[in-house]
């Protein structure tokens, strides 16, 4: 069983100047129902077909299966989703042999920035940059599968 072990953070300064490579991001979900989400996402020019399970008691890890699909696939399943698309530019900044994945949104999300730090382990000490702000892992707007229901222009 794939476990994802991940850290979410608000980002508070400049991240940009920092970044190795970007990409475009454009993902829908299938189903945001508590025990399960099932995503869909375009990267570039290719599609994933995701589902993720209930996130374990320490609010940082869970089930997660990922498979690639066609594009063709993800595009049609994107008009499936939810009402509204996530869309985005993903940076991915390292810091002290850390990989930090920082999303940029745009449209109804426009305006939010949220870094993500996947990890081998509940227990591994994070080196937080400058402009890394607050943990948001406990608060579900962050979460994408909610900005896909309630956006945060919204909020």
């Amino acid at each position: 069983m794939a476990i994802e072990i991940e850290r979410k953070y608000a980002v508070v300064g400049d991240y940009k100047s920092h970044a190795t490579v970007h990409y475009q991001i454009a993902q829908g979900y299938l189903s945001t129902v508590p025990e399960r989400t099932v995503r869909v996402r375009v990267r570039d020019n290719q599609g994933f077909l995701t589902i993720k399970g209930t996130a374990h008691s320490d609010g940082i890890s869970r089930y997660e299966w990922e498979k690639e699909i066609s594009l063709h696939e993800a595009e049609e399943l994107l008009d499936l989703c939810e009402p509204y698309v996530i869309r985005k530019t993903r940076y991915e900044v390292y810091f002290e042999n850390q990989k930090f994945e920082v999303d940029e949104f745009h449209a109804e999300n426009e305006g939010l920035v949220v870094a993500e730090l996947e990890l081998e382990s509940e227990w591994v000490t994070v080196s937080k940059p400058i402009w890394l702000g607050a943990e948001i892992m406990n608060d579900n707007r962050y979460f994408n599968s909610q900005l896909s229901k309630k956006p945060f222009k919204l909020w």
